[in-house]
């Protein structure tokens, strides 16, 4: 006999097609069969080992974070309900061009230290990997040989690739690193990597020029990935930042996915038409365009991120360097505040926006939760002197939400024609953001059923079927027979995100199954000890 059955679920099969009620049958970690209410009717229906009531759930595909920041937690913690608890099945690794391989010991070294903030330093992880391939067959043993909760694509990143070839210095790459850079991106294509990322505001990807990147995105195109770029601003230069992009990858022929796509700050408050009106257009000249975006208005980076990228030329010991010189210090303090530093997207510092969410240090825990203003107040000092205190004390720990997005383009972005959801969530902090925890039940709760901004079908769309498409995989993203039984089922009246700014790591409500290989890792609302997740590779051209 097959081994499950899910009975009378309301299929929303990830296709954007109206939903159906319908019995699917799983066996082997595939869906092997869907009857049809209307064609079970007078025969008999399916049985397994186990059947499932579904009534009153819907059945779809299980959602794939276009952008996660999972890549040492889906290492170390086995559990991982973050996301497996979200009806989070596949996640997209490898983000904002800043990543754990392609390394050799010395760029794992700096590496570790740039993305402390967004993983943790990695001391309770064994990095036994240097290359892309590594990497992913680490993955796949995960815990004990086991695996790992949920699945995981990877992006090669670009600032990893530079750091390994060029270093962390400001200067154009010679032809010969060139070379190299094109050899190791192709080899992680090769190895199982679903494209290329790229993090222009980060060090040291920032200091690739537009020639530099057109040659790297040429690789991936050869190889049917796709480029995922944080362009060079989300602020004072957002349109023209998007342009950039548009623009080097028409040039490659390489196609384009836009990570985290907001329109941010002051300066772009009701621009999301603008942005869109570029986007409709390079889509009809015939371009291969989608996006991610989560379903909230604050960012979330490393406080180090908002320095001048002069000032994090050569890399994390060069920037405390410069941090603990005063003179130095005034500089860069001017660019963040006066100037507007290309770190914080050329617009300037509003130290009351930026509250800390996380340390590394217990001892500095008294600033998380407040925004770095608040605790200047409570210090007698001004904002700088506690945020450059911050900086060097935990070693560029912080991580930050910034509170600079507007609501009505978050909902103006998601409605587009190639949107997709993303989390781009950070694990690590006393508070992070809630959409680590939130984003995918948000989506349906609040922005599908309270708001109606995104019917039912085109929530589940954007979660799934397009996210598998862009991907390029064959056999997920939607509720087909002989696909991969990586499903979830919730609650339409009840979905809901728990996670909150308060409490952030709080579990949704409303999503009581979520299957991996066809395999129950969240059951009846709570986490199984399945490891069923493995890394997925890039299908061939």
């Amino acid at each position: 006999m097959e081994d499950l059955v899910i009975r009378d679920a309301d299929v929303v099969d990830g296709s954007g097609a109206d939903s159906y009620r319908a019995d699917v049958v799983i066996d082997d970690g595939r869906i092997v069969s869907i009857v049809k209410e209307a064609a079970a009717a007078g025969c008999q229906r399916p049985t397994a080992v186990r059947e499932l009531d579904a009534e009153g759930l819907v059945l779809s595909p299980g959602f794939i974070d276009m952008h996660a920041h999972s890549d040492l937690a889906l290492l170390r913690d086995p559990d991982h309900s973050a996301k497996a608890a979200q009806g989070v099945t596949l996640e997209v690794l490898g983000q904002d061009g800043l990543s754990y391989a392609p390394v050799d010991a010395s760029t794992l070294d700096g590496v570790r230290r740039a993305i402390t903030g967004w993983n943790g330093p990695g001391d309770d992880v064994d990095f036994d990997w240097r290359s892309v391939g590594e990497y992913l067959d680490r993955l796949d043993r995960g815990f004990d040989g086991r695996g790992i909760a949920v699945n995981a694509a990877y992006l090669v990143p670009q600032g990893t690739v530079r750091a390994l070839v060029v270093g962390w210095e400001d200067r154009p790459a010679t032809p010969r690193e060139l070379d190299r850079m094109r050899r190791l991106v192709a080899e992680g294509l090769e190895q199982g990597a679903v494209g290329l990322s790229s993090g222009l505001t980060y060090t040291p990807g920032m200091y690739a020029g537009d020639a530099e990147l057109t040659e790297l995105c040429r690789v991936v195109a050869r190889y049917g990935g796709y480029y995922c770029p944080h362009h060079r601003s989300y602020g004072a230069g957002a349109l023209e930042a998007y342009a950039e992009m548009v623009e080097l990858t028409a040039r490659a022929g390489c196609a384009l996915h836009l990570a985290h796509a907001t329109m941010n700050f002051g300066v772009n408050e009701g621009r999301a038409p603008d942005l869109l009106a570029l986007l409709d257009e390079a889509l009809d000249a015939g371009a291969d365009i989608t996006l991610d975006t989560y379903p909230y208005t604050p960012g979330c980076t490393t406080l180090a991120a908002l320095l001048p990228s002069w000032a994090s030329e050569g890399g994390p010991r060069e920037i405390l360097r410069r941090l603990a010189d005063d003179a130095t210090a005034g500089r860069i303090r001017h660019d963040l505040e006066v100037t507007g530093a290309d770190g914080c997207h050329g617009v300037p510092v509003d130290w009351g926006t930026i509250e800390i969410s996380g340390v590394t240090d217990p001892a500095l825990s008294g600033f998380v939760g407040r925004t770095v203003r608040e605790s200047a107040a409570r210090l007698g000092e001004a904002p700088w002197t506690t945020a450059r205190r911050l900086l060097i004390d935990d070693g560029l720990g912080p991580t930050i939400l910034q509170h600079v997005g507007h609501e009505e383009n978050v909902r103006a972005i998601m409605r587009h024609r190639v949107h997709t959801g993303g989390s781009d969530g950070v694990l690590t902090g006393a508070k992070p953001h809630p959409r680590a925890y939130g984003t995918f039940p948000r989506y349906l709760g609040h922005y599908t059923r309270e708001l109606g901004i995104l019917t039912l079908e085109e929530c589940v769309t954007r979660l799934t079927g397009r996210p598998a498409a862009r991907l390029r995989l064959p056999d997920r993203g939607l509720v087909r027979e002989g696909y991969r039984a990586d499903l979830v089922l919730f609650d339409p009246r009840t979905v809901a995100a728990g996670s909150t700014y308060a409490s952030p790591r709080t579990l949704p409500t409303g999503i009581p199954h979520v299957l991996v290989d066809g395999r129950f890792v969240i059951e009846d609302g709570r986490r199984t000890d399945v490891l069923a997740g493995r890394a997925v590779r890039r299908s061939p051209v």
